[in-house]
């Protein structure tokens, strides 16, 4: 293409960060001197965030590593396995692809009732911070993170199914 924008996996999506790549005919049509006014003043929420710069270049150290794409495959497989062990009572519905993931809760509460919500506060306290959508829990665990720590962070959700979701109150 001459003109790709793209965001999310630069960053792992956890910072806000884009960037616009274009072919050189296109970049050429806006280098100039400032005097000319044919640069492209433009910018917007997610550029040049000094935090948000130095997660994407630690994010992409993290492909050229020796065998981390490799290494993936496990991870999947570590989530696979953890997100299996949630106590079946609670959840309808497990849907992943790769490192992400959505558990869709079984609950006979009223929408209002935020259960996912609650679940996610739940596992604040179990030391995992998660996002609800809805009636799921979204897990998208960072490239650069263990299997074990996978599994500990969907062990916390599993505790916080079975006690500690009823017991919180939605904010």
């Amino acid at each position: 293409p001459d003109i790709l924008c793209l965001a999310k996996g630069i960053t792992g999506g956890y910072l806000p960060l884009s960037a616009t790549l274009v072919t050189e005919p296109i970049y050429d049509a806006f280098r100039a001197p400032y005097a000319q006014h044919r640069t492209f003043f433009h910018g917007h929420t997610y550029t040049g965030n000094a935090l948000a710069c130095a997660a994407a270049l630690a994010n992409l150290d993290l492909f050229e590593a020796p065998g981390f794409l490799e290494g993936l495959e496990a991870k999947v497989a570590a989530l696979r396995t953890a997100l299996a062990t949630l106590p079946a009572t609670h959840v309808a519905e497990v849907r992943q692809h790769g490192l992400m993931a959505a558990v869709v809760l079984a609950h006979e509460e009223p929408a209002a009732a935020r259960t996912a919500h609650r679940v996610c506060l739940a596992a604040r306290e179990e030391g995992a911070i998660l996002r609800s959508l809805g009636d799921a829990i979204i897990f998208m665990p960072p490239l650069a993170m263990t299997c074990g720590q996978i599994n500990g962070l969907v062990q916390a959700v599993g505790r916080a199914l079975l006690g500690k979701a009823s017991q919180t109150q939605c904010a």
